[in-house]
């Protein structure tokens, strides 16, 4: 298969997974090593597509046009929930983020899609080798969520409200 044709089809993977697609596995598909599909991933981007990497591998973006930045606050046994609330009513944990008092913004992105990365998530912060961010601020942060319409944004909304974890900005 030559290398534009690889491409092609890389884009067609990407754009009808539901979920980010590792790079271990698309070498794999084409029988080519990672570094091969890191560079088409490279040459993608530097052509225009907007293909996102992620620590769970790639995604093409802009397929979700509506985002909101939702401010919450619950204790770590309940970061699992809070996730899929939003994953449940079709919404993406884009990141998460705190206001420091001292070292101002500090975030991480997270990319939650399903509700096992809410999981996995949960059990590497119990594992006691990390703190979330949520934990230097008493509890508060923000979430930027995305979703495919402002109506979907506006249920993740009112049942983040309605289980207590929404605090008005």
């Amino acid at each position: 298969m030559k290398a534009h044709e690889r491409r092609k089809e890389i884009l067609s993977l990407l754009g009808n997974s539901s979920a980010p697609i590792p790079a271990g596995v698309l070498s794999e598909r084409f029988a080519v090593s990672r570094q091969v599909i890191v560079q088409d991933i490279a040459i993608l981007r530097a052509n225009g597509y907007d293909v996102i990497s992620t620590n769970r591998g790639y995604y093409i973006g802009g397929a979700i046009r509506a985002q909101r930045v939702f401010k919450c606050r619950h204790r770590l046994d309940e970061l699992v929930e809070e996730a899929e609330i939003i994953i449940d009513r079709g919404g993406r944990v884009e990141d998460v983020f705190v206001n420091h008092r001292v070292y101002g913004r500090i975030s991480a992105r997270l990319d939650l899609i399903t509700r096992t990365h809410a999981e996995e998530l949960h059990r590497s912060l119990v594992s006691g080798a990390s703190k979330p961010l949520m934990s230097v601020t008493d509890g508060y942060h923000y979430h930027t969520v995305s979703a495919e319409s402002e109506a979907a944004l506006d249920d993740i909304e009112s049942a983040l409200r309605q289980r207590g974890f929404l605090i008005e900005i």
